[in-house]
């Protein structure tokens, strides 16, 4: 640790979040031996976040936004805060367990050529989370998923690639995509790397900043020594809105990172895919009279009927 400046800087975007928020940054302050400062970025909650994290962690630098600048943006901000020389991203829907964040860190200083690092992630009730990490989009990926062969065949390496089949993350490995919830990156190469690109508010930002990175030799790494609580999606409740966003980035890593040789038929592939889940899930609803699958077909026709809003990525 240099002279007023710790080794960590561990930041948190906060929006609407304020018990899990607060939960979060009690379980990081106790489970971090490494010198380290918190961040909190609060991104104009509502729930009153910003002043129960006053009270309850004065010691945490925080900063208050009177705009919601979306989950990249925000880092930005937060970064222009600190100075240490390792960056922790967690997720404000987590709780560290068993000195996770000291573990990441130890394991990064012990693989430096993977550059970007992350750990093993559960659910509330500790069944693993597999969204830890993921393998990128290919067209074949694309197709499974249009298909639904990587839910029919979801152990499936070969047809569930992007989420590496059933491989139960409890092996160090290298990855794609480390995911943004607890990822921990050196400072210089996040300054290199020009840090998440602004484009993305929401999601696809550490997708896109993986796979760019990857672009200088970086090997993103995941540790099952390094293991958080990840409770999900607690920000957005809205599943529609949700999925739009969501469609939305991921048409835009398939424009920025797919080889031109397949970009055109892996755009026009996934323009199908929630086509594909309004049909099935509507096929369900049917036959098994169900009003969860009606539901489901519900989302996914809404989310249908919106295409013009996220077929074409950002623009």
């Amino acid at each position: 640790m240099t002279a007023g400046v710790p080794d960590l800087a561990i930041i948190i975007i906060s929006y609407n979040t304020r018990d899990m928020t607060l939960a979060a940054i009690a379980s990081a302050k106790t489970e971090t031996r490494t010198p380290h400062e918190i961040v909190v970025v609060d991104n104009a909650s509502e729930d009153g976040s910003a002043n129960a994290i006053a009270q309850a962690h004065p010691d945490v630098r925080l900063i208050r936004e009177n705009t919601n600048h979306g989950f990249g943006p925000a880092h930005d901000i937060a970064l222009a805060h600190s100075r240490a020389p390792w960056v922790l991203l967690l997720n404000p829907d987590t709780i560290v367990l068993d000195r996770a964040i000291d573990r990441l860190l130890h394991f990064a200083q012990a693989q430096p050529a993977a550059r970007i690092w992350g750990g093993r992630t559960l659910y509330a009730d500790r069944t693993l989370n597999p969204t830890s990490c993921f393998a990128r989009m290919t067209l074949w990926s694309v197709l499974c998923r249009v298909t639904g062969l990587n839910g029919v065949f979801r152990r499936s390496a070969l047809f569930n690639s992007e989420y590496y089949g059933d491989w139960p993350r409890d092996s160090v490995r290298e990855v794609d995509i480390v995911t943004g919830c607890f990822f921990l990156i050196r400072r210089d190469f996040w300054d290199h790397l020009g840090g998440f690109d602004p484009a993305f508010i929401m999601y696809g930002e550490e997708v896109d900043m993986c796979l760019r990175a990857r672009q200088f030799g970086a090997r993103p790494m995941v540790t099952p020594d390094a293991t958080i609580v990840h409770y999900g999606g607690a920000s957005q409740a809205v599943r529609a809105d949700k999925l739009v966003r969501l469609l939305q980035a991921k048409m835009e890593l398939i424009k920025r990172h797919f080889p031109a040789r397949s970009r055109r038929a892996g755009l026009w592939l996934f323009r199908l895919w929630p086509l594909s889940r309004r049909i099935g899930y509507g096929a369900n609803a049917w036959l098994k009279r169900s009003d969860q699958f009606a539901l489901q077909a519900d989302i996914w026709a809404k989310v249908w009927a919106r295409r013009a809003e996220w077929e074409n990525g950002f623009g």
